[in-house]
């Protein structure tokens, strides 16, 4: 992930958090120092074998390994760090010299996925785990003085609130391989991806909080009936009673269920099948009944300003009007 890249990802999440007032307690100097400090990590840097440490803050992301340690100066009352990797990567945390009082109303907790505005991303029906298991909290955790957890994806996020100056704790960070990416939220707002779901029931996401538009450019599904993408044929149609599809989902925020459903296919194709999605967030969704080897293969691009829907009154373009 480039510099510039997750500098625009940390801007973005910090407008998002803006607006469920988990930022009321962070000051702008704090939001603009993380900022600047994500424009010097590269440089920081010096061997694959180095530790990279530095200090994490009361809203952070976090895009590289390494060791951040958090000390509070203050009370700090809603903080949280954001961890992202690679597509084809999951999340490894661990909790080490933790200084807090649990029984005075300090805690940390790690989340598998992400939390923006209330949603979780990935949602409940694309998680494979229930929700109350997709938390570790430190202060009921029976590992304690430390706790780990380990992401389904290549998104995680930690919740932490410490009442006393000088309390605090380290996070370490480790990326690993997953053969099997599913359910990934994009580091850029153009590229191209491709999901394979092999014989297992499950959805998969690939969600994008730009506006872009998406290029279908191959679809192999277990119940094909065609193998070219004919223009006269109507591909958008509706495709939930076939147990194994694609459909493009858009809104401004990450829970998928939540989404407003803009197109679905669900015959294999050869071919180019595109639309452009005016919204904070554009996903690819992969449904597979887990009878077949289901994948789809597309291109992203940000769309330009000029491209974006004008919002008309009762309109479905309202759904995602960008202020």
């Amino acid at each position: 992930m480039s510099v510039v890249l997750r500098a625009q990802l940390f801007l973005f999440l910090i407008s998002l958090s803006s607006r469920t007032g988990l930022s009321r307690h962070i000051e702008d100097n704090e939001a603009a120092d993380g900022f600047y400090s994500l424009l010097n990590l590269d440089q920081k840097r010096e061997s694959e074998d180095f530790i990279f440490r530095r200090p994490l803050r009361c809203l952070d992301m976090l895009a590289t390994d390494g060791s951040f340690t958090f000390v509070a100066s203050r009370p700090q009352l809603a903080c949280a760090a954001f961890i992202i990797a690679e597509p084809s990567e999951v999340i490894s945390l661990e909790l080490s010299d933790v200084n807090i009082d649990c029984s005075a109303g300090d805690f940390i907790k790690m989340f598998d996925g992400w939390v923006l505005k209330g949603e979780k991303f990935p949602s409940r029906q694309d998680h494979q785990l229930p929700l109350n298991q997709r938390y570790t909290d430190y202060c009921s955790s029976s590992t304690a003085p430390g706790a780990s957890s380990r992401s389904s994806q290549n998104v995680a996020m930690i919740f932490f609130r410490i009442h006393s100056p000088d309390s605090g704790f380290t996070l370490t960070v480790k990326k690993l391989h997953n053969p099997f990416p599913c359910n990934i939220m994009s580091q850029s707002p153009e590229g191209s991806f491709t999901m394979v779901m092999p014989h297992q029931r499950r959805n998969c996401s690939f969600s994008i909080i730009y506006p872009v538009e998406i290029r279908l450019t191959d679809l192999s599904l277990g119940q094909a009936i065609s193998n070219e993408l004919s223009p006269q044929r109507q591909v958008w149609t509706g495709c939930s009673g076939s147990g194994d599809y694609v459909e493009l989902l858009g809104g401004n925020g990450v829970d998928t269920s939540m989404m407003f459903p803009i197109a679905d296919l669900c015959f294999s194709l050869s071919g180019l099948a595109q639309m452009k999605i005016g919204c904070d967030n554009s996903v690819v969704r992969l449904v597979s009944s887990g009878n077949y080897i289901n994948r789809v293969s597309f291109q992203y691009r940000l769309l330009e300003q000029r491209e974006l829907p004008k919002t008309r009154e009762n309109a479905l373009d309202n759904l995602c009007s960008v202020e």
